[in-house]
């Protein structure tokens, strides 16, 4: 028997090398969504913030580069770990959620789109390679790979590059201690439809979209302190509605996920989340553990970055994965038939799952 598989072949990711370290806030006013100044030293605040979340630094794009850029740097390094001809890419589907920012803007430039733009850095001269975007919030790359995968079932491409990229530091209000969670960076990877003899790769999915009150769970607002700039938009959360939502919903989607593979939650060697939150994420899998009626949760099951890499949006999925199957994550290691559940969840109130078989 033949079955045709969704496989992931190649992978890449950029890192901003710019890294700012929760020190940098110290001297830093906050308000908050009151637009009340934050009492407390900035030491405190900063103290809180790395508890509730476990971020101790992150990475912020320099000056001269921009979203695309570092989409296709990432790009670059998938298709060279695929090993295959770029001009026999079908299609470029990149997540992102805000275009490209330049600095010191915070205006958003999405035309032409991410993808396009990348497709134009590649130099890749195919027509017939088709170029778009995707806005999912977070989950967007989850959501591009499972585009590609319905695409490659329904024959319409077999090659497909699908790329997170965000630069969350561009359009993040300065006086929002929430500003510290994001970051910038970018992961791709190269995903194919291969005939093969036993059935592996993307093995079932979920998904699904809130957008009842949780539409307002994320949303673009003005500054939190009175007056600066005014008519200006930035990102802006419901930080303990997200966090509710989160634990409530998504290991219920993993399940839905790991149900429709026929395969339970202890065949799974690795859990890779997005990258939102530590104490979020350790929630999401508690729970996940608890609906199989489990409290041994297996040690390094969820691989961190968000410690010293922050919340890329987009780019966290792909990332983790890129730097474990490039060895550069010496606590984890993903080898072949591993079973691996892919999750994210983010604005929209958006969110996905799929499994994976290495």
């Amino acid at each position: 028997m033949t079955y045709l598989n969704t496989l992931i072949t190649g992978t890449g990711s950029h890192i901003p090398p710019k890294t700012v370290k929760n020190e940098s806030f110290v001297k830093q006013d906050f308000y908050s969504e009151k637009h009340e100044k934050l009492s407390g030293s900035g030491e405190e605040i900063i103290k809180k913030f790395n508890e509730i979340t476990g971020i101790n630094e992150r990475r912020y794009l320099s000056e001269k580069l921009n979203t695309s850029d570092i989409a296709f740097f990432a790009a670059q390094k998938a298709i060279e770990a695929a090993g295959i001809d770029k001009e026999t890419i079908d299609q470029i589907i990149v997540a992102q959620n805000f275009g490209d920012v330049s600095h010191n803007s915070i205006q958003t430039d999405a035309v032409p789109s991410i993808a396009s733009r990348v497709k134009h850095l590649l130099q890749i001269k195919n027509p017939s390679c088709v170029a778009f975007d995707v806005l999912f919030g977070c989950p967007g790359w989850i959501q591009a790979t499972l585009q590609a995968h319905a695409f490659i079932k329904a024959g319409i491409g077999k090659r497909f590059l699908i790329i997170g990229a965000e630069a969350l530091s561009r359009v993040s209000d300065p006086y929002d201690r929430d500003s510290m969670i994001y970051s910038d960076g970018a992961g791709a990877s190269i995903v194919e439809g291969v005939e093969e003899d036993y059935k592996r790769g993307l093995l079932s999915f979920s998904m699904q979209s809130d957008t009842a009150e949780e539409v307002n769970y994320l949303f673009m607002g003005e500054s939190n302190k009175p007056g600066y700039k005014p008519g200006t938009k930035y990102i802006k959360m419901l930080g303990r509605k997200i966090y509710e939502y989160a634990i409530s919903k998504v290991p219920a989607a993993m399940q839905l996920a790991l149900n429709r593979a026929d395969t339970d939650l202890s065949e799974v060697k690795k859990i890779l989340i997005h990258q939102a939150n530590e104490k979020m994420d350790e929630a999401m899998v508690k729970r996940l553990f608890r609906l199989y009626k489990r409290n041994d949760i297996p040690e390094n099951i969820m691989p961190l970055s968000i410690g010293f890499l922050g919340n890329s949006s987009v780019a966290t999925v792909p990332t983790i994965y890129d730097r474990i199957i490039k060895g550069e994550c010496p606590q984890h290691k993903i080898e072949k038939d591993d079973i691996l559940l892919f999750a994210s969840v983010g604005a929209g109130m958006n969110i996905n799952s799929f499994v994976y078989k290495q």
